[in-house]
């Protein structure tokens, strides 16, 4: 099942966020620069702030009463890639699985649902920011019909420089 997140999901979220980023980029910086993005994306406040915004969009996926892996999408910020900038473009800011649930359709259930989402609020284009040495990532989001902009967007982590790429999906 997936559902949204409401502010019940507060530690849930800090959990569920550290734990995922951290197992994904934690060998990618040190692990001063990790405590540091960790505790700027998930601390209370932020997580708070964050899940109190209407427009900002947490969906956890629970089977069996075991959280399994999350999203966050939302339409705050205008894609940058002026092609697009007159479109209602919405962005998959995160997906995330647990590593343990790697490989058992908890992504791809994710990614199904994002999309429905999009259709159904009526956006024409989905994007997201994928660091550039995360292939199995890539691969995923191409799969699901993502395709590389080509557009570096810098992504830091702490002071560990980094390179994401945007990937872009037009709804039909």
């Amino acid at each position: 099942m997936i559902r949204r997140g409401n502010l019940d999901d507060v530690a849930l979220l800090q959990t569920i966020g550290r734990k995922t980023f951290d197992d994904t980029f934690g060998n990618t910086c040190t692990k001063e620069d990790m405590r540091g993005v960790l505790e700027l994306y998930f601390n209370t406040a932020q997580v708070e702030m964050e899940l109190l915004d209407d427009t900002d969009n947490f969906f956890f996926f629970e089977e069996d009463g075991v959280v399994k892996g999350y999203m966050r999408i939302n339409a705050k910020h205008p894609f940058p890639l002026e092609s697009v900038s007159n479109q209602n473009c919405v962005e998959l800011v995160r997906l995330y699985v647990l590593k343990e649930f790697h490989g058992t359709g908890v992504a791809n259930e994710l990614m199904n649902f994002a999309i429905d989402y999009a259709l159904e609020n009526s956006f024409e284009i989905m994007y997201l920011s994928v660091w550039e040495y995360n292939f199995r990532a890539r691969g995923f989001y191409e799969k699901h019909g993502f395709v590389n902009s080509g557009i570096e967007n810098d992504f830091p982590l702490g002071t560990t420089p980094q390179t994401d790429y945007w990937f872009v999906k037009e709804l039909k």
